[in-house]
Formats: structure tokens, sequence, C-alpha cells
């Protein structure tokens, strides 16, 4: 039996539906990064989970126990919130004591637990400087010990990198990660970064409109998206229309404004149901599924309109004669702007769907 299971949880605010039916499971140790735009239901959940919020359905478990209407505090959950939420009045040691204090944990025990918790995450000795004092990085590992000095069942981490400058963030988000894996705690994190989330979490569910739309390891939904939204959302895509023209083993053969090409995947696509006998299709093109050719007929020709150096690689964007913008990855000298330069889909990274995107 998975650790954690979020069975089905629905909830309503009025009429606006904000979790739809989630799902998920995750094994003891496991860390689930839940991913998706504002408003995708991703912070409700981990409220529900929390306990913050009561849902109108579903079941949340926990070890085998059923926790859906269990209080916060009977939960045993762990939660670090996108502000930290630490008290400036109080050090630090006293911020890390707050929660056990509450637990009715008193004295040497006290002091004992607090210093565990700060070396945890390499903070020994912080107990008494102030809060004010310290980088936005400690602070929010100070918040991180805080939920970790309990000894919680499930930790819960809600945006814990938003506030942070992107280096900062990195070299945080590094340090958060080996805190969790060193002690093995089964953990849940809100993002909308998908970065943080491949970083983070073992598996990833992207939401959309409170339903979870796929949930695996990073490397299938980058590599094996459902639809167009998922493949738009987890890393860099380009949306193509295109028409189907042929099929065969060797794949799908294709139509775009301005030139044809043959995608190494069947159609219709696995599960799609294909009754309306629609040619209508959208490719959703990775910058680096793309690589440059010579203009030929029959050969899609675009314009460089734009060109971003990142060190190794430039990201060109073009326009298709068709007024298509491609996004494509190269060398920093592969292609100067205004020129015109012949496309072509690599092996992978080309990802065929129905023409509405599912």
């Amino acid at each position: 039996m998975p650790y954690l299971q979020l069975d089905g949880l629905t909830k309503r605010f009025g009429d606006f539906l904000a979790v739809d039916r989630v799902t998920l499971d995750l094994e003891r140790g496991q860390i689930l990064a839940l991913l998706g735009p504002s408003g995708s239901g991703k912070t409700t959940t981990l409220r529900l989970l929390a306990g913050f919020e009561t849902p109108d359905a579903g079941r949340i478990i926990v070890d085998g126990e059923d926790v859906t209407r269990t209080a916060p505090v009977g939960r045993r959950f762990g939660m670090v919130f996108q502000h930290y939420a630490l008290f400036p009045h109080l050090d630090v040691g006293e911020n890390v004591a707050f929660g056990l204090e509450s637990l009715g944990i008193r004295g040497s025990e006290l002091t004992r637990r607090v210093s565990e918790a700060l070396g945890q995450v390499d903070l020994a000795g912080f107990e008494d400087r102030r809060v004010t004092e310290l980088s936005g990085g400690q602070q929010q590992r100070v918040a991180l010990a805080r939920a970790l000095a309990p000894q919680p069942r499930v930790l819960l981490l809600d945006e814990p990198l938003s506030n942070l400058d992107p280096s900062l963030r990195e070299r945080t988000r590094r340090e958060i990660r080996a805190v969790i894996n060193r002690m093995g705690i089964t953990t849940v994190i809100v993002t909308h970064e998908q970065e943080e989330a491949f970083d983070l979490g073992d598996r990833v569910a992207v939401l959309r409109a409170g339903r979870v739309e796929q949930e695996g390891a990073p490397d299938d939904l980058y590599g094996a998206p459902v639809n167009a939204f998922v493949a738009g959302f987890v890393g860099r895509a380009s949306a193509v229309p295109a028409e189907v023209i042929g099929t065969g083993a060797d794949g799908t053969r294709v139509r775009i404004e301005g030139g044809e090409w043959l995608v190494q995947e069947p159609w219709p696509p696995a599960g799609s149901p294909a009754s309306d006998g629609s040619l209508q299709a959208m490719l959703m093109v990775r910058p680096e599924a793309l690589r440059f050719t010579k203009l030929a007929p029959g050969v899609l020709a675009g314009t460089v309109v734009e060109r971003r150096f990142t060190g190794a690689l430039a990201f060109y964007t073009l326009e298709t004669d068709g007024g298509i913008p491609l996004e494509v990855s190269a060398r920093p000298d592969a292609a100067r702007i205004g020129e015109r330069i012949g496309l072509a889909p690599a092996d992978r990274g080309v990802h065929l769907f129905r023409g509405d995107g599912e």
C-alpha cells in the first residue's frame, strides 16, 4: 500500500471547482511536486493535505490511517509556508522551538530537539541569531528546521523558493533536496517552476483547472506528454497546426503550411479516439527537436527573427513562410538574424496530438 494516498479529493468554493477528483499515490520517502499555473488547484490540494481545508469528497490516507477529518495538529504533518512565517521578535532557536512547545516538549529535550533540527539544515550554532540577521536562504532553512523538529510523517512545502533571487534559489533548492533525502521524509511540494519541480521531485503531477493532467517521473513528462498543455507547460515547445497526409511503419507524414514533415509517432495518438476521421493535428515541437538544413523544394523554410545567446547554445526564433513562430536551439554561430533557412525535425521531441491538443 502507498504511504500517502490522495483518493478522489474534491473541493468547491461556491460555484468554483478548485480541486477536481485528484488521486495521487506516494511511497514512503518519495518527493512529489505539484506543478501547474496559477489557479490550477495545487495550493488548495496542499491545504487539503495539511488540514487547513476540508474536502467536499475524497480521502487522505497516510500510513494506512484515514486523516481526512483529522485536525492539522493530529496529522503530524510539517508545513513550510511560502513566506516562511517566522517570528521576527524571536531568535532562531525560539522559532524552531515554537512547534515543539505546542506539543508540550520542555527543558533539555526541547534544547536537544532544536539543536538537532538546526543541525539537519546545516545551521548548527545559530540558536541565538536574530531572524532579521539571516539571508533569505538561511531564513528558509530555519522554516524547514521548524517544520522538521516535531518529526512529522509528511513534509509539505508551499512555493518555498519563490521569494529568493535566482542564484540563491538554485543553491537553496540543492540544500533542501539534500536534507529531505538525508532524512528520507515523504514530501509534497507546490511550485509553478518546472525546473524546481524536476530538480526536487521524484515524481511530478501537472495540474490544470483542478485536475491532474499527467503524473509521473520528470523524464516521462518531458519525453512523453499526454497532451499539448503538458508539452507546453513542461519545458519549452512551439505549437504547430498540421494536417495528416499519410501513415506508415516509419511514422506519420504531416503537412505544415510551407512544407512536410515525417513525425516518429503514430496517428491517431495512442489512446486517442479517431471516430470522427479527422486528420487535423497539433504538433508540439521542442527547440532541441529541430535542426537547420538547406533550402529545397518541400522543406519547411523560415526566417530568423530573434537570437538569444545562452552560452554553449543559442535559442533562435524563426517565422515560417506560413507565419508560424518556431524556436530552435543550436550552436551560437548556426544562423544570423534575417537569414532564411530550412527546418527539419530530429528523431525525438516532436509530439503529435489531435487538432484540439489532446
